[in-house]
This record gives C-alpha cells, structure tokens and sequence, in this order.
C-alpha cells in the first residue's frame, strides 16, 4: 500500500486506462559544479602554505630532537671520563703512598726538614730563557 500525505490506510486515486499506455520516468541528473580557476589557486596557495608551516616545524622538532640525542651522548662521556679520572686519582694516591717505601727499598734517605736543595742554574732555565 502506498504511503500517501502520511496517511497509510489512504489508497492513491487511480489514473484511466489512457494514462497507462505511456510510463512516465523520472531521472535525477546530479550536475558538478567546476571550481573556478582563482578558487583552485587559492587552495593550492593555502594548502601549500599548511605544507610549508607543517614541513617547518617537523624540520624544527626534528632539530631539537637531534640536540637533545647528542647532550645525552655527551653526558654519558662526560661521566665515563668522570669515572676513568677516579679511578686514575686512586691509582695516583696508592702510588704516592708506595714511593717513599720503593725508595727505601732502592737506599734513599728522606732529607731532614732543614737542609736545602741547590739545583745548577743550567738545568732550570729553559730554551727560551737564555
């Protein structure tokens, strides 16, 4: 049953025997509109303009980025070396404090307090000082 003005219990008047010989079709023709030339430029100069601010930032981010990848490397060296120059300084002091014994093993003698050291003048001057 045909849905008429809302109404389902409505049945729709029927048309004469001379309205049946010919059907009549209905086509729904959809036409696309073409943009104009200037709304098209307009577009690509905006789109173009989005590209360009988003291809600026990734760059900018991707900077950053790289920045803060070589400080971590340098941090990680820095404390390496920190490490290394402990381990150095501990080695200085433990053969600071064998000297004095490897001496007296070798037959030195640590001089007295008072006593003065003279050094030739010839083996303290340097090239330059002459």
């Amino acid at each position: 049953m045909a849905y008429t003005r809302g109404n389902l219990a409505v049945q729709p008047k029927r048309k004469e025997e001379a309205d049946r010989l010919y059907r009549e079709k209905t086509k729904v023709v959809t036409r696309r509109m073409v943009l104009p030339l200037q709304e098209k430029l307009l577009y690509m100069l905006t789109l173009g303009v989005f590209v360009l601010v988003a291809a600026t930032l990734i760059w900018r981010y991707v900077h950053i980025y790289d920045l803060n990848l070589q400080a971590q490397k340098l941090d990680a060296q820095i404390a390496s070396t920190k490490k290394e120059i402990a381990t150095f300084q501990m080695e200085k002091q433990t053969l600071e404090q064998s000297v004095a014994q490897r001496a007296a093993e070798l037959g030195y003698t640590m001089p007295s307090e008072d006593s003065t050291i003279y050094i030739p003048l010839s083996s303290t001057a340097t090239d330059g000082d002459h």
